[in-house]
């Protein structure tokens, strides 16, 4: 851990199991490099390209070859990961809520996506702000469902069971003696019951 001037801190660890994977996808790229220089197929555009072209030099107009010198130093590296935070968090804590970015990332692709909490088109503040709430509540409504088909072991998603239930129907009917007010469901397919019966179990 490095602490900086400005309050934030540098927190760096190091796991066997991403150095394998930094390994694997150098080897990877670089097998590739060797057999693009050895057909004569690197171009100009190509080496431009994000990736593993940093490993190599170019010599004049049209020397190009692969910097055996870059690659040894890239490998003192694999398996560190680097985090800067401001927060006053454990290294451990730190590395462990970067892991679960991902569930960050998911949540606003399924809000804008599934949940179409974009494009806004209002523009009082009143309107959109409860146009978001709105999406907020529905991806709240969206991850208890996950959960709890997750915890029943119903291997369906979300999305799957909101498109399931565009077809389940409720039949409201009233009893000519009593005049009460009485409601059935229409019958289900084999899905919607499993559905219905994690619900309502």
């Amino acid at each position: 851990m490095i602490k900086k001037s400005d309050g934030h801190r540098l927190v760096v660890t190091y796991s066997d199991k991403r150095a394998k994977k930094d390994a694997h996808n150098r080897h990877r790229g670089i097998r590739n490099l060797r057999r693009r220089t050895r057909s004569g197929r690197l171009t100009k555009q190509s080496i431009n390209n994000r990736g593993y072209n940093k490993f190599l030099t170019i010599q004049g107009e049209a020397s190009i070859f692969i910097d055996e010198g870059k690659i040894r130093e890239d490998e003192r590296w694999d398996g560190l990961k680097g985090y800067v935070t401001n927060t006053r968090f454990s290294v451990r804590k730190v590395a462990d809520n970067y892991v679960h970015l991902w569930q960050i990332e998911k949540a606003f692709r399924i809000s804008k996506t599934d949940l179409r909490v974009r494009p806004i088109y209002h523009y009082k503040r009143q309107r959109i702000e409860a146009h978001i709430c709105v999406a907020f509540v529905a991806y709240t409504i969206y991850k208890e469902l996950e959960y709890l088909l997750k915890q029943q072991g119903i291997l369906m998603s979300p999305k799957r069971a909101a498109e399931l239930t565009h077809t389940m129907y409720e039949l409201e009917y009233t009893l000519p003696q009593s005049k009460k007010k009485e409601k059935i469901l229409l019958k289900m397919d084999d899905e919607q019951q499993v559905l219905y019966n994690a619900i309502y179990r």
